[in-house]
């Protein structure tokens, strides 16, 4: 099994650019305040827009929808990925105000259990264009801690979905216990140096792990 990689948290112009080198498949830019990667801390929307590449994602979580659609058109963002609270009433006036070119990712967290996973995946499954999974947590994202893998064995996933959530060299292998595998793995913390700067060593190494056909994952 070959997996697409997302790398998320970028704030680094030359790391983008080796990222780019690699073929990394999809390159996360936050733009949540709060987060200790927000990249309007680091970089411009102009120099975002600059970046030659076709799956520029901006993670947005519980913003204004005009301010969503204002950032992905001066960043010329491909992918808008919904990391909060958003409702379906919400996603659908997004996807009506939305340039029909850039896709949708919604983030469903997951706790300790699986409850109402089902009803909210069939809600949503029409309004988006990909799920993402991740872990749980008051921050949204970026904790480097897993959820239990195996939730995703007993619920239908109607549509491709990422894989986030503390993903790493060391726990690679228990993705093969996954039934319906992702399409992309999304990593980020677990592959830093520190917020925000990349451990591109690491990254390469899981790069060759994930892209080998043959491989035990």
């Amino acid at each position: 099994m070959e997996y697409q990689l997302k790398v998320c948290g970028l704030t680094k112009l030359n790391q983008i650019q080796e990222l780019i080198d690699l073929k990394v498949d999809f390159l996360g830019f936050i733009f949540y305040e709060k987060s200790p990667r927000y990249v309007l801390n680091h970089l411009s929307l102009e120099q975002i827009s600059e970046i030659n590449y076709q799956r520029k994602v901006g993670v947005f979580v519980n913003e204004d929808l005009e301010k969503i659609i204002e950032i992905s058109e001066q960043a010329k963002l491909n992918f808008i990925q919904l990391h909060g609270d958003e409702t379906e009433d919400f996603i659908s006036e997004l996807r009506q105000n939305l340039n029909p070119k850039i896709g949708i990712i919604k983030v469903i967290r997951i706790g300790n259990q699986a409850e109402n996973l089902e009803s909210k995946i069939h809600n949503l499954k029409s309004k988006i264009d990909y799920f993402l999974f991740d872990t749980d947590s008051k921050t949204f994202g970026g904790t480097g801690k897993t959820f239990d893998w195996n939730i995703l064995n007993d619920i239908k996933i109607p549509i491709p979905y990422f894989l986030s959530g503390g993903i790493s060299l060391e726990n690679a292998g228990d993705l093969k216990n996954i039934n319906q595998k992702p399409i992309a793995l999304d990593i980020n913390s677990k592959f830093e140096i520190e917020p925000g700067n990349k451990d591109l060593e690491k990254v390469k190494e899981f790069l060759s792990l994930i892209k080998n056909e043959t491989s035990s994952i």
